[in-house]
């Protein structure tokens, strides 16, 4: 099947894409827009070409499902197909509506003009990937937009509406009504008015002293992103564009943009891209799955976590029933809710009609019994089993037949929860990361019982709420606490060993991670931390936990909350502050457990600590509690502050290689004595086979 539909209206031939979901510009759709493009120049009748796409999409760009194979290069290549539009003995008419990007742009650059609907979202968002513009977008872009409009849009890789390009030589008409029927009313324009073939590449890039724009440009893209090679590569582009006649600054571009491809960033980044896709994809679910109609949610619990979870919901549209069991705590909850939309409103991104019109959606009650209508409620009360079972024991007698009851849990027992109720099937983990309305993870956990529509429900309405949803099983911590707790806890061994908080926080900082442990601790309080470890001494008594996290907890240092923990802060300033008194208590503790410290180097430091979460991965793959690898790596980034430029910790592993992670695990075995660092079965499976986790 053509991956075009070719017509012919009066003397226009239109060229329509033809390659769902967003005309990805595969091997298959390149071929036929040159095949058609041909057929147009050698029919005698033909006086003008339009392409154009669907509503939806006039191109998205490279087709992802040919990213990276040998088919994403075969001629004609893309590049190859730009030049047959510009070569074009008859104008070609690019008519874009809906999204046009990347690959998508860079074709419609190559067109002699263009027409777009004001409302069609234009972008260059090859910087998310690691990469840059590969066929042309470095060097006509500028050349129709000027330099630092260029410059700034492909830096940021965000969409921008056509009409924001008004006065730019970018768009050369804005239709209004029908794209297609404008596009050809246009080109009996430029076929009555005999207007020229223009070409992008014969225009010139002006700009007064761009050396020295340019120069600043990339200090601070190598000041401000030294672990991406991209945007470095971008401004040489954007520099040959303006110094070097085009077929010059066309080489620079493509060898930057091959160069890039083989970059560990740029895999990695693309890695993350197919892994958010990916997680969406439930084996045993099909696409078709009935799901549940989520009209209307409540949420037990207005404190911190149950206001966020109401917020997404607000901020979709979805009225919210928010309950508490004091009008106080109501009070403080709804007035914490409205005071994050006036933040919101202060920083110009939302209006005030918004903020009401939200705030309207929301009620609140003191009662279960305004839940006996609602379609979704989440508990988002205290991490204790017994204030579940209250819960739940209290929704089942209200909820009406098909509601789905979830829980916000990060580590109890789903299908524990499930049995406190007479409908198992219908209860659901709905794992929300702190703050709630802003990170975008949500773990959906999936219990024995759990039915599959009411996963597909709760999967179809992440989406709509703007989440990232990964699919958890049920176990201790789910897949991202399971893994956290023992990046944790190796860090405190790495105390007990000879290192400092502040040196285990700059050296993960420094490889990437948003923030080390012992920062991380003090922002979510280390009380949470001992009281978990409280119940791990009677639960697991063979894991082994360095005791000094105990003892700063007794001294009643929890961290920003007390002002004090493994840093100290001062008041109204989160900002971490060295203590000297904490590093006499470390050396105190060392002596007396007979410890003598060695040195630890910050290499050493990130392999201990990153290499732990790969191997409890490994052993949360190998039990199923996860569906791949990769929606392992998507749970890191979106809900742990991972370097996406690394890919996730399993995409890292995979980078330095298997054998050397498991070499270097068995390293750690030797020096801590612990047996957690014996090599997951799976990655010895792995090494045996020749194979990689992602």
């Amino acid at each position: 099947m053509s991956s075009t539909h070719y017509e012919v209206k009066g003397n226009t031939a239109v060229i329509t894409l033809n390659n769902p979901p967003v005309n990805g510009l595969g091997y298959d759709l390149r071929a036929s827009i040159a095949a058609n493009v041909a057929e147009a120049n050698q029919d005698t009748s033909i006086e003008a070409i339009v392409i154009t796409g669907t509503d939806r999409a006039f191109s998205g760009g490279a087709d992802i499902r040919e990213f990276g194979s040998p088919k994403s290069f075969a001629e004609p290549n893309l590049s190859s197909v730009i030049k047959l539009l510009e070569n074009s003995s008859k104008p070609v008419i690019a008519a874009i509506g809906g999204v046009c990007m990347g690959g998508g742009l860079e074709l419609a650059l190559g067109a002699h003009y263009r027409v777009a609907l004001p409302t069609a979202s234009l972008a260059l968002p090859e910087i998310k990937l690691g990469l840059m513009p590969g066929a042309g977008g470095t060097q006509r872009f500028p050349r129709v937009v000027g330099l630092e409009h260029a410059l700034n849009f492909i830096l940021s890789g965000n969409t921008m509406p056509a009409i924001a390009f008004k006065g730019t030589a970018l768009i050369d008409e804005y239709i209004e009504g029908d794209i297609v029927s404008g596009a050809i009313t246009f080109a009996k324009r430029v076929i009555t008015e005999k207007m020229p073939l223009k070409k992008i590449r014969d225009l010139t890039v002006e700009y007064p002293n761009y050396e020295g724009f340019l120069d600043y440009a990339l200090n601070t893209v190598k000041t401000v992103t030294p672990a991406y090679p991209a945007p470095s590569k971008v401004v040489d582009a954007l520099t040959a564009a303006v110094s070097l006649p085009f077929d010059a600054g066309m080489k620079v571009e493509r060898d930057a943009f091959l160069e890039l491809m083989g970059t560990a960033v740029s895999r990695s980044m693309r890695h993350a891209f197919l892994a958010e896709r990916a997680c969406a994809k439930i084996p045993d679910i099909p696409d078709d799955t009935p799901t549940r109609s989520i009209a209307t949610v409540g949420v037990v619990g207005a404190g911190t976590m149950g206001g966020g979870i109401s917020m997404n919901f607000l901020n979709a549209g979805i009225p919210v029933t928010l309950l508490e069991t004091k009008q106080e705590a109501l009070d403080k909850g709804v007035a914490t809710i409205r005071r994050n939309y006036e933040n919101t409103m202060k920083k110009g991104k939302l209006s005030l009609e918004e903020l009401e019109k939200r705030m309207s959606l929301l009620t609140t009650t003191l009662s279960y019994d305004d839940f006996k209508d609602v379609d979704l409620i989440i508990e988002a009360v205290f991490e204790e089993m017994s204030v579940k079972e209250t819960v739940f024991k209290s929704l089942d007698k209200v909820a009406k037949p098909g509601a789905i009851l979830a829980s916000n849990t990060s580590t109890l027992d789903v299908n524990q929860i499930a049995s406190f109720t007479t409908r198992p099937k219908d209860v659901i983990g709905t794992h929300f990361f702190s703050p709630a309305n802003v990170m975008k993870l949500l773990e959906v956990v999936r219990g024995k019982e759990t039915s599959k529509d009411v996963l597909a429900s709760i999967m179809k309405l992440s989406k709509k709420i703007k989440k990232t949803a990964v699919v958890s099983g049920v176990c201790d911590g789910f897949i991202g606490n399971r893994m956290l707790e023992h990046y944790v806890r190796m860090a405190g061994l790495l105390l007990e060993q000879g290192a400092t908080p502040p040196q285990v926080d700059k050296a993960m900082e420094k490889w990437g991670m948003i923030m080390g442990p012992f920062r991380m601790g003090d922002l979510a309080g280390n009380d949470i931390g001992w009281a978990i470890r409280k119940r791990r001494y009677i639960q697991k008594p063979h894991i082994r936990y360095a005791k000094f996290a105990d003892v700063i907890c007794e001294q009643g240092r929890y961290g920003q909350k007390t002002g004090k923990g493994w840093y100290l802060y001062e008041a109204g300033n989160r900002k971490p502050i060295p203590d000297p008194e904490l590093d006499q208590l470390l050396i105190t503790y060392r002596k007396e457990k007979g410890i003598t410290p060695r040195k630890i180097s910050d290499e050493e430091i990130v392999q201990f600590l990153i290499y732990a979460l790969v191997n409890e991965a490994a052993r949360i793959l190998e039990e199923g509690i996860a569906l791949r690898a990769s929606d392992v790596d998507i749970v890191y980034l979106t809900g742990y502050g991972f370097p996406i430029f690394r890919g996730g910790p399993m995409r890292y592993a995979d980078e330095v290689g298997l054998y050397q992670v498991a070499q270097k695990m068995s390293d750690f075995k030797v020096v801590t004595g612990d047996n957690f660092w014996e090599p997951a079965d799976l990655i010895k499976r792995l090494i045996a086979e020749g194979k990689s986790f992602t």
